[in-house]
């Protein structure tokens, strides 16, 4: 059985690694990293995915602000464990991650990902075609997400992030040397 629970901080190692193996050191380099960097998960929104004690699934939302004065949610990274893909998990954990969104009053979520996939939860790239990353992104994969009618709705202009600071102590060794190796 898999529980799906708010991140600990005893996750982080075992996250980390998981993002290793599904998207490599390279992920650093991506401009969403540039929008999460240094900044806290948005509260409630970072979910873990545990079976047998084992971290096998991650998924957070960080603040961001997808034009002037109005307030998002980017979404990513999303992995499950390559040895359980195809499964189902991935969309447990969406069908979570949006649904406490939506429960704690957020109205938005973007993200740059695979737009067959993400259409099923009702992704699509024109509530996103205002919008812009703040470094190179594929436009196509670009994806917005309406969880209050009219939230993206007019919104244009460069995505910042706006959520918390993490504190320094925060970020783990592990991120901090993939970083160094994707440099």
């Amino acid at each position: 059985m898999i529980e799906i629970r708010e991140q600990h901080q005893g996750d982080v190692a075992a996250r980390e690694r998981l993002l290793d193996a599904c998207f490599g050191a390279s992920r650093f380099a991506k401009t969403s990293e540039r929008l999460r960097e240094g900044r806290l998960p948005a509260r409630g929104l970072a979910l873990s995915a545990i079976r047998n004690g084992r971290l096998v699934g991650t998924v957070r939302l960080w603040h961001v602000e997808a034009g002037p004065g109005r307030p998002a949610l980017l979404l990513g990274p999303l992995a499950v464990d390559p040895a359980i893909q195809r499964q189902g998990l991935g969309t447990v954990m969406m069908h979570a991650v949006l649904g406490r969104a939506e429960a704690r009053g957020h109205g938005a979520v973007l993200l740059v990902g695979d737009a067959p996939y993400y259409a099923r939860f009702g992704f699509e790239p024109g509530l996103a075609a205002g919008l812009a990353m703040p470094g190179p992104f594929e436009r196509e994969r670009f994806l917005g997400l309406e969880l209050r009618a009219g939230a993206l709705e007019g919104a244009s202009g460069i995505l910042r992030p706006t959520g918390a600071p993490a504190p320094a102590q925060a970020v783990p060794a592990i991120a901090a040397e993939a970083r160094r190796q994707a440099a």
